[in-house]
Formats: structure tokens, C-alpha cells, sequence
């Protein structure tokens, strides 16, 4: 009798201690997938009634600050366009562009909306919506150092933001510029605005930049014919928006709505009227 009853309590042991373990392997699991995000988020969102986009609001003309301090641009309209359509505010969040997909990652930001370009390397980490808009990258130079060409970067020093395309493109293509420049590396900065001002001030002598960008600030600028727009042989790019892997309905959602706001003929309203009738720029 004293043995069976020595069974049974061994047996009950035994069974609050594996159910301790599933307990803890499962609470593990939870907290691993919401450490990493592994969650759809659309419902939340759409209760929060919010949706939190990452942007550098230095990059004219898709998100940038006018002088008053309203931020403007062409994500800035067509973001709130999107979300329009299901009835949630968009809160824009400036952020460290080269933390961008980290931001994304831990969740202080839903969407990376801002002249953001799909590459190989980033769709690794982050999902892409459909492509909105297209564009390159050129170098700008300053017509008095008479450089026209990419070959006539070489030993010159070239600026590029960090974190950007740009300089994702540099790296990934160095014979078409980068083992042309001083050092074969570029001096990075946190926004284009300094590049600018170091270009102005001939501390560099070329800014690799975002064809958008560079055409619209140069065409703002009261000195607008001092600046040359070389184009080169990167890849055309094409801009669209990062997202989680996991926030699947949210991507069906924005593509749906950027589909049907093209059909409208508000995307082509949108390049007009930040880019002009005669924009290169195209949509897909």
C-alpha cells in the first residue's frame, strides 16, 4: 500500500513539473513573439483609431517642415489620403533615419513612409507595399568646379546621408562611383540639408542624392543655376512603404487604397503638384 501510494504522488510530481515546463516553454514563446513584433496589427490600429509612421522631415518634397514648422510633402498628403479611407489618423514621428528599421523592429513606429526604396538587403527585415513612385540617384555638384561627370568625381570628396539609398547603392556598386572618390568613402551626414551646406561651403565637392530631392531643393534655391544634376548609372529605385512582415492586413490595406487612389487620378494630381507637368518621375 505504502509503494502505490509512493506511485501515485511520484506520478502527480512528475505531472505538475511538466506542465510547469510547457508552462514556461509557452510563456517564453509568447514573449519571444511579442518581442519581435509577430503580431497582425491592423485591428489595434484601427481601435487606437492611430497609425504611426517614421519619417526624416528634412527630405523635400516627400516629408519635410516649412518654415512655420507644418510638416508637408508628398508622403505627408498621400499617407493621409490612405489612411482617410478607413478612418485613422496618421501621427508622422521624426526618427533617426539610420535607425529606421529598427524603430519599425520595436514597434515606436508602424510604417516607414518617406521616400522609403525596397532593396534586396532591407526586404530581408522589412515587407514593402507596392511601389508609388520611382526614382534615381544623381550627384550634385556646383557648376564652378566644373566637374560634369561621375569620372570627374575621382579624388574628389562625395557627401551622402547615412542610412539612405544612396548610400546603400554606393557600397553595393562601388565601380560606378565610390572607387572613384577621395578615399573611396564619402563623408556621411544626418540629413541632406548639412550636405548642402557643406557643398555650398566646398568642403565636399559632390552630394549624392535622391533625383526627387535634389531637383526640387535646387528649383527652391534663389541661386538654382549655380547647382548641375549629374546623372549616372545606378539602378532606377522605387520608393514604397516598409513594413513589418507580420502586419500582412496592413499591407493588402495600403495597397488596395494606393491602387484605388491611382484609378482616381490622385497620384497623378500628387506629382503635379509637387513635381510640375514635366516630371520624370512615374508611377506603377
Amino acid at each position: 500500500m505504502t509503494q502505490l501510494i509512493k506511485k501515485i504522488v511520484l506520478s502527480m510530481l512528475l505531472l505538475v513539473f511538466f506542465t510547469g515546463l510547457t508552462g514556461c516553454s509557452n510563456d517564453k514563446m509568447k514573449d519571444a513573439n511579442q518581442s519581435m513584433n509577430l503580431t497582425d496589427d491592423w485591428k489595434a490600429i484601427q481601435q487606437k483609431g492611430t497609425v504611426v509612421i517614421g519619417i526624416d522631415d528634412s527630405f523635400v518634397p516627400m516629408t519635410f517642415r516649412q518654415k512655420d514648422g507644418k510638416l508637408v510633402g508628398y508622403d505627408v498628403d498621400l499617407a493621409k489620403k490612405v489612411f482617410e479611407k478607413y478612418g485613422i489618423k496618421v501621427d508622422f514621428q521624426t526618427i533617426d533615419w539610420s535607425m529606421k528599421e529598427t524603430e519599425l523592429k520595436n514597434g515606436t513606429i508602424d510604417l516607414i513612409w518617406n521616400g522609403y526604396t525596397k532593396t534586396t538587403a532591407r526586404a530581408k527585415t522589412v515587407a514593402f507595399s507596392r511601389t508609388y513612385l520611382t526614382n534615381k540617384q544623381v550627384v550634385v555638384t556646383k557648376k564652378s568646379s566644373e566637374i560634369n561627370s561621375f569620372s570627374e568625381m575621382k579624388n574628389k570628396i562625395l557627401g551622402v546621408q547615412s542610412g539612405s539609398a544612396g548610400f546603400d547603392s554606393l557600397n553595393l556598386y562601388p565601380n560606378i562611383l565610390k572607387n572613384k572618390i577621395q578615399d573611396e568613402e564619402p563623408i556621411q551626414y544626418d540629413s541632406f540639408d548639412n550636405a548642402f551646406i557643406d557643398l555650398n561651403a566646398d568642403r565636399i565637392q559632390g552630394l549624392l542624392i535622391d533625383d526627387v530631392y535634389a531637383n526640387y531643393f535646387i528649383e527652391h534655391q534663389t541661386n538654382s543655376n549655380s547647382y548641375r544634376v549629374i546623372d549616372g548609372k545606378f539602378k532606377t529605385e522605387d520608393f514604397a512603404v516598409g513594413l513589418r512582415k507580420s502586419d500582412v492586413t496592413m499591407k493588402l490595406k495600403i495597397n488596395k487604397a494606393i491602387t484605388e487612389l491611382q484609378n482616381e487620378g490622385y497620384l497623378k494630381k500628387l506629382n503635379h503638384k509637387w513635381f510640375g507637368e514635366d516630371t520624370t518621375v512615374r508611377n506603377n
